[in-house]
């Protein structure tokens, strides 16, 4: 019997353009980049929660744009299970030009939250009346150099989307999620900005599990530990979403607050 015959076998989801990441032998994810839909096929329990959870995210710190997750051909037989799909859009819902939509056409995903619409064609079309705001990203190596690389992006984006105001704190924070890369996670990294109503929203996506800690104030002797408090002061939300290779530290920084500062 191979590994995937067994029942009591799931496999990390494995996130490749157009493929097939098996969870479990009862559920399936496929993905189709060309689209942006996410297919769930098999029996959705809490067995494989976590998984398709896993999935989703990986899916989502991986491209951005909203993913519109197809559970025509899904079974649930858990209620509870279902709510995996509210809290992966709550998980995302500061991170830069990430979203969930969900086609069900039972009708059971309503009221958590989540867009839903009944068919297909139809999470399409609104998707297509909403398009994706403007992106900006940037693949980087963890050296010495990449901050100043991530905060010529910031103040590129800021420019163009007319938010010059949040250059300054956009850049303080982007330069310590970076930093925090290169001194600490050691593995390559992606910067993600966007635009959002009057909010910037910024994110670095890394391969360490290793998470931020952040204490509150440090004693004006320490040598270090202020990286998350400076992003703590210039940011009105940020916090740290794990994904299965890694995680993605985000924040979300706002127009008015600078106005208030400034005035």
């Amino acid at each position: 019997m191979s590994r995937a015959d067994r029942p009591d076998a799931p496999r990390l989801p494995d996130v490749h353009n157009g493929s097939i990441m098996p969870t479990d032998v009862r559920c399936l994810v496929e993905t189709e980049e060309s689209s942006g839909v996410v297919r769930l096929t098999g029996v959705l329990d809490r067995s494989v929660v976590g998984l398709v959870r896993d999935a989703l995210l990986m899916r989502l710190a991986d491209r951005p744009g909203p993913a519109i997750v197809d559970l025509t051909g899904l079974r649930v037989t858990d209620t509870a299970a279902r709510r995996v799909f509210a809290e992966v859009h709550q998980e995302v819902s500061c991170w830069p030009a990430a979203d969930v939509l969900i086609c069900d056409p039972a009708g059971a995903s309503e009221g958590d939250g989540v867009p839903v619409w009944p068919t297909l064609d139809q999470a399409v079309a609104a998707l297509a009346r909403s398009p994706m705001a403007a992106v900006l990203t940037a693949d980087l190596a963890p050296v010495v150099g990449a901050a100043g690389q991530a905060r010529a992006l910031v103040t590129d984006g800021c420019t163009r989307w007319g938010v010059p105001e949040l250059a300054e704190p956009a850049c303080i924070a982007v330069t310590e999620m970076v930093n925090n890369v290169v001194a600490h996670a050691l593995t390559p990294m992606t910067v993600r900005l966007a635009p959002r109503d009057n909010s910037l929203h910024v994110a670095v996506r890394d391969h360490s599990p290793r998470q931020p800690s952040y204490a509150g104030l440090v004693p004006l002797t320490s040598t270090g530990g202020r990286g998350l408090l400076l992003i703590d002061t210039v940011a009105r939300r940020w916090g740290s979403s794990p994904v299965p290779d890694g995680k993605m530290v985000w924040c979300v920084l706002h127009a008015e607050d600078e106005a208030t500062v400034q005035g």
